[in-house]
């Protein structure tokens, strides 16, 4: 089925009618039961892992703001995946089995919109923190005077309009979103790539160096004061960083395939499996910065301690 030659418009209505029909769905009730269960599961673990998330950040102190800033700011993304995609798929996958086409509709496009907004903030914030920690490790003491909480609110603001107006260019003109993300993927990853590559590079440099009375001083000058803390921040975001590619790469790959190909019944339970992996994806990030950051895992600790002994 060919229909990328369609307006944005027609294309999500025959998105939405190919979704929400027996010819596409038929025969995978048992198998949508299964994603439903599992779906509902990974919706409660994300919605408390990153409440959670969110609490302990609200309480930690010893992080640079802006730095905060873009982990909250990727921590309400994975939220709201729990609190509002996950029950429209549970919702979508049900009324598949009971064959209501019309609620079905409704929300695949939802879903859909809602989703790919999500899915946009998160691989733009990963690229934001991937460039704020090389600016760290370049910028030295220059650095908290040149990423301030102004400039970074205002990146974050950005971000989310760059992702809504291009999940909107859905309805306009399907392919601009298409390419978006094609394109928009793509420069990310470079981005990404090249950054903690560059910090690795640097940080290794910087160390065949530090034994050199020559250098001791420019040095002192560039390497954060708080090396250790620093390295953890970059090990976070690169775990995150590459936990985001696991979970999106099986996903991206199944799409372009529906896009040069058109969607199939074949392909349409293992696109289902790649969607809710993504949604996993917003319940492992909390388990990343509880491993990797220790003052976040012990606010953790002290937030669920709280809670246990106000329940008693």
């Amino acid at each position: 089925m060919e229909m990328t030659n369609l307006t944005g418009l027609e294309k999500h209505k025959s998105l939405k009618e190919l979704y929400c029909s027996s010819e596409l769905t038929g025969g995978t009730n048992t198998q949508l039961i299964c994603l439903s269960v599992l779906n509902i599961f990974l919706s409660i673990t994300a919605f408390l892992g990153n409440t959670l998330i969110l609490a302990a950040f609200h309480k930690e102190s010893s992080l640079h703001p802006p730095s905060k800033l873009l982990l909250r700011n990727l921590a309400i993304t994975d939220l709201c995946v729990g609190i509002i995609v996950q029950p429209l798929g549970v919702t979508y996958y049900m009324s598949v089995k009971d064959e209501l086409w019309n609620t079905c509709r409704v929300v695949y496009i939802t879903a859909h919109v809602t989703g790919y907004s999500l899915g946009s903030v998160s691989l733009l914030t990963m690229t934001a923190i991937s460039v704020d920690r090389l600016l760290a490790l370049l910028l030295g003491l220059r650095y908290r005077q040149v990423v301030t909480l102004k400039r970074t609110c205002l990146t974050v603001a950005v971000i989310w309009a760059i992702s809504v107006v291009s999940t909107t260019m859905n309805f306009y003109n399907y392919l601009i979103t298409v390419w978006y993300a094609t394109l928009g993927t793509s420069v990310c990853l470079v981005i990404s790539i090249f950054c903690y590559a560059k910090i690795f590079l640097t940080l290794r440099h910087r160390q065949v160096q530090v034994e050199d009375p020559v250098h001791q001083e420019q040095l002192t000058q560039t390497i954060p004061q708080n090396r250790v803390r620093y390295r953890r921040t970059v090990s976070i975001a690169l775990w995150v960083q590459l936990m985001l590619v696991v979970c999106y790469l099986p996903h991206g790959v199944i799409e372009a395939l529906v896009i040069q190909r058109g969607m199939a019944s074949s392909i349409y339970l293992p696109k289902t499996f790649a969607v809710t992996l993504v949604y996993l994806n917003s319940s492992i990030n909390p388990i990343l910065y509880c491993w990797k950051i220790r003052e976040v895992r012990q606010a953790v600790k002290d937030i669920v301690r709280e809670l246990c002994s106000s329940s008693r």
